[in-house]
């Protein structure tokens, strides 16, 4: 039985169902375990259904909050996907995240009318179609990537200048591991989350956790600011 990555089955609510097939599997039997942590449900996972279990770990650099430069900004609902376009116009390569495929999908149309090439990455496409995109991507043929968190798990592609949390994160790991595709290598990078106003509490919170707080600042898809997001410190804005 392979389980494969157990964390985000988990967080995703599908923990009840790999549980009920972790049960009904042969006594004799062996189970692989594919997760990028290993604690909460994930480590109750291996006490319940694994027994003297050994654990092989894929030690990757770290990349922490400091070594890139972050940006939160606050924005109107209409005027979302015209600021997500300007920060995508001013970078080589831009991933942007957000929480559903459809909204994934949507998100790449609005970006091709405002003369940005983009295409969507998730799990309902054809794996010819995300393999073309990740290598027109690769190659610089494509600007900007709009992924789901899953899909984007498949993506190695260094020199990704920017990630645009164009939805916020559900908690802080996921921040990270969206902010993890930029700033490889030694190299900088930049981190803009983009939220409404009645996200405003949403990412204090999750400021702090990540040990990131800064002010929120509000902008608009005409803001100078945003064709080089590094050049003005928000506690001035």
């Amino acid at each position: 039985v392979v389980v494969d990555e157990a964390d985000r089955m988990a967080d995703m609510g599908f923990l009840p169902q790999v549980e009920w097939i972790l049960r009904n599997v042969e006594s004799d039997h062996q189970t692989l375990l594919f997760s990028a942590t290993l604690d909460g449900v994930v480590n109750t996972l291996i006490k319940r259904y694994q027994t003297d279990p050994s654990m092989h770990e894929v030690v990757s650099e770290e990349v922490t909050v400091e070594q890139m430069t972050h940006r939160f900004v606050a924005v109107h609902k209409m005027d979302k996907a015209k600021v997500a376009a300007s920060i995508a116009k001013s970078a080589e390569r831009t991933i942007m995240f957000t929480r559903t495929k459809a909204m994934a999908d949507r998100l790449a149309r609005e970006l091709e009318e405002l003369d940005v090439k983009a295409a969507p990455i998730h799990g309902d496409l054809r794996q010819s179609s995300r393999e073309k995109s990740l290598k027109d991507f690769s190659d610089g043929k494509l600007h900007t990537l709009v992924a789901t968190d899953v899909a984007a798990r498949g993506i190695h592609v260094d020199d990704v200048d920017v990630v645009i949390q164009y939805d916020p994160p559900s908690d802080h790991k996921t921040y990270l591991h969206r902010a993890g595709r930029t700033a490889r290598a030694g190299e900088s990078g930049l981190v803009v989350t983009l939220s409404l106003w009645d996200e405003e509490l949403e990412i204090k919170r999750l400021q702090k956790r990540i040990d990131c707080v800064m002010p929120i600042v509000e902008m608009f898809s005409n803001d100078a600011r945003l064709a080089d997001l590094t050049e003005w410190d928000p506690a001035d804005a």
